[in-house]
């Protein structure tokens, strides 16, 4: 390399070098010169410090550290993504030291940078997060790094568990609680006494988190406001997956449907007095579609926002960001948006606690590429030993919710045997529950309704989902109807605590409590190809017994099929024909009504279908003694609700039968 060439790559390095030392001192702010030019000198400060974090109260100052500053210079904090309005601060006093602010009650808690503004010009001071705490004045003790308050009504409430998923502590007489924080999670979290509440929404998400902004060496202060209520007598909704990803029609499907359905039971139930909650199950959304559809978390907080009661959320296998092939980082877009991934919280006398057993497998996921997507059924370590810990805070006579989104046993069999786990180690946690009286763990994933009764005190509660199957049986041209792979109406679980007795059903979309149950005449289903795919071309026509299963072939045998699907073994079933009692079978079957409703109209349009009608074992079978005789069916639940039908038949198979 010539001279020449050397001396102009020194003259650019030394432009660039003074061009960008400029551009970090000054810059033009909204309002300033239309040219857009800038003035180096404008603002020339030394000594400049910005503290990490303020943690302030109504009657706080904010000291920044510095020379240069003028009285009729103006501090605005520009909230962080410059999401939100920035808030200008005169300064109150200037000394050698630097410069005083008072508390401005417009500057919430969150992460600002810190611009300072003269005239036409501004320069960035710096980064920092505010804090705004009832009592600033907590003293340190050594070795925890996370301390504050939790109040309401400005005291504070003694005995609340405040956690960062590792450590757990409770709070003094006074409120105020000390963490020693690993600072992993990156959050610390509340888990709300019962006849609480949190202050702090997000829309109609319970803020019961805060975010951590600093190392391990720097100690935080977190504060938790609560305002009481009575909800010894609520209603939590059990929601499981949702599948939201602006596809099929889902989001008009959720609104009309789901959303105009749930909004009426809690109506009804805030009537009677009572609060309601909702619980999501996880897959709130589908990351298939994350970035294809543009549709992610945030999208979901819109839509669940409609729901008119707070809602608590899970997150499920679905909702990972797909360009990380890390289970921890695939989970962070989550925790920026609803927060911990496990927590628990208290309502009325009961116990509640949310847990992730969702271990994302995403070979070749990196920025801009969707990996090929996969998971594990398991519980982490770390997690398990948080649970320890926060049990060890409950008395055992407080009955346990468990929620967590792939189902901790296999589906039941007719024969009624226990199933083995599809958690792989769902037995750690059946025998860290195993002091407990009564322990109820709510799941999803399955789309399917079926409860396991593990034994006298512990039972899992498998709830099918909101979107049924994917939304597709309610999508135009298809079935109109909304059915779930097991023929469960898409709907979600009503859990009824008064104190702590507890009590639940099923709840179809659409339809009133009492549906609980459809029968078929089996005489009147034959699935066949010229009924149900005409459409189809060959190649898909002679799919149509492989998706029919025992439906392909005709059966004149007098026999009626039941589908309870929220059936458990405390339930009865009983048949009569003209007075006679006829027996009844528990058998394992698929239902025939979505089989038409997903399977056939997918091959109509020459498509395979993606998702299986599922063979349950919540289906009845009893042979009556002619093809046109009418049947009584009795169902009654284990709290003692009947239900009933007198079926006449012949019973027609339609599209939009009950």
């Amino acid at each position: 390399m010539n001279m020449i060439k050397i001396h102009r790559i020194l003259i650019a390095l030394i432009l660039a070098f003074v061009s960008l030392n400029y551009s970090c001192k000054d810059t033009t702010i909204p309002g300033g010169k239309d040219d857009g030019t800038e003035l180096p000198a404008a603002i020339n400060l030394t000594n400049l410090k910005v503290e990490s974090v303020y943690n302030v109260s109504l009657s706080s100052e904010l000291s920044i550290k510095g020379q240069g500053f003028k009285n009729d210079d103006i501090v605005s904090f520009v909230p962080k993504g410059n999401i939100g309005t920035a808030i200008d601060i005169p300064i109150k006093s200037v000394s050698n030291e630097g410069i005083l602010l008072t508390y401005s009650t417009e500057l919430k808690s969150g992460s600002y940078t810190v611009i300072l503004k003269r005239g036409n010009y501004s320069r960035q001071l710096g980064q920092t997060t505010v804090n705004f705490v009832i009592n600033p004045n907590i003293p340190d003790i050594a070795g925890k790094n996370i301390k504050g308050t939790v109040f309401s009504n400005g005291q504070g409430v003694a005995n609340v568990v405040v956690s960062d998923g590792y450590d757990v502590a409770k709070t003094d007489q006074n409120g105020i609680y000390y963490l020693a924080s690993n600072k992993q999670t990156g959050y610390v979290f509340v888990s709300v006494p019962g006849n609480y509440e949190v202050v702090s929404t997000n829309n109609n998400l319970p803020v019961f988190y805060q975010y951590l902004n600093a190392g391990t060496d720097i100690v935080e202060v977190k504060d938790f406001e609560l305002k009481p209520v009575n909800n010894d007598n609520h209603i939590v909704l059990a929601m499981a997956d949702l599948h939201l990803a602006n596809r099929n029609e889902d989001l008009t499907q959720f609104q009309n449907g789901f959303v105009a359905d749930v909004n009426q039971q809690i109506a009804s139930y805030q009537g009677q007095g009572k609060k309601v909650y909702g619980l999501t199950l996880g897959d709130l959304t589908w990351d298939t579609y994350w970035y294809s559809n543009s549709f992610m978390l945030p999208e979901y907080v819109k839509q669940i926002s409609k729901v008119n009661a707070p809602v608590f959320n899970i997150m499920g296998n679905h909702d990972n960001d797909p360009y990380f092939a890390n289970d921890w980082s695939a989970e962070n877009a989550y925790r920026r948006t609803l927060g911990p991934t496990y927590y628990s919280f208290n309502l009325g006398k009961i116990h509640y606690i949310v847990l992730d057993n969702t271990e994302y497998i995403n070979t070749g996921g990196a920025s801009g590429v969707v990996g090929n997507r996969n998971y594990n059924a398991k519980f982490s370590d770390q997690q398990l030993s948080w649970l320890e810990k926060d049990l060890a805070t409950i008395d055992a006579s407080t009955p346990i919710v468990i929620a967590t989104h792939i189902q901790v046993h296999n589906a039941p069999a007719a024969n009624g045997t226990l199933p083995g786990f599809r958690t792989s180690n769902g037995q750690q946690l059946i025998n860290l529950l195993s002091q407990f009286n009564e322990v109820h763990i709510l799941t999803g994933h399955t789309h399917i309704n079926y409860r396991v009764p593990h034994n006298t005190k512990l039972m899992e509660h498998n709830t099918a989902a909101i979107c049924a199957t994917w939304w597709w049986t309610g999508r135009t041209g298809y079935s109109d109807n909304h059915i779930a792979p097991d023929g469960s109406p898409g709907g979600y679980s009503v859990w009824e605590m008064t104190g702590k007795d507890i009590k639940w059903h099923y709840k179809s979309i659409g339809y009133d409590k009492d549906y609980q149950f459809r029968s078929y005449d089996l005489n009147n289903v034959h699935i066949t190809a010229s009924q149900y795919a005409s459409s189809a071309k060959t190649e898909f026509q002679s799919m149509v017994p492989q998706y029919a299963f025992d439906f392909a072939n005709e059966n004149k045998n007098n026999e009626v099929l039941i589908n309870i699907w929220g059936y458990d073994p405390q339930w009865t079933v009983t048949v009569t024909e003209s007075g006679n009692p006829l027996t009844v079978t528990r058998v394992n079957s698929r239902d025939p009504l979505h089989i038409i409703s997903y399977s056939m109209k997918r091959l109509n349009v020459n498509a395979e279908p993606t998702f299986d009608s599922t063979n349950t074992s919540h289906m009845f079978k009893v042979k009556a003694s002619a093809a046109n005789t009418t049947l009584d069916i009795q169902v009654k639940d284990r709290f003692g609700n009947i239900y009933t039908e007198t079926m006449t038949r012949p019973k027609d198979f339609t599209y939009n039968m009950k």
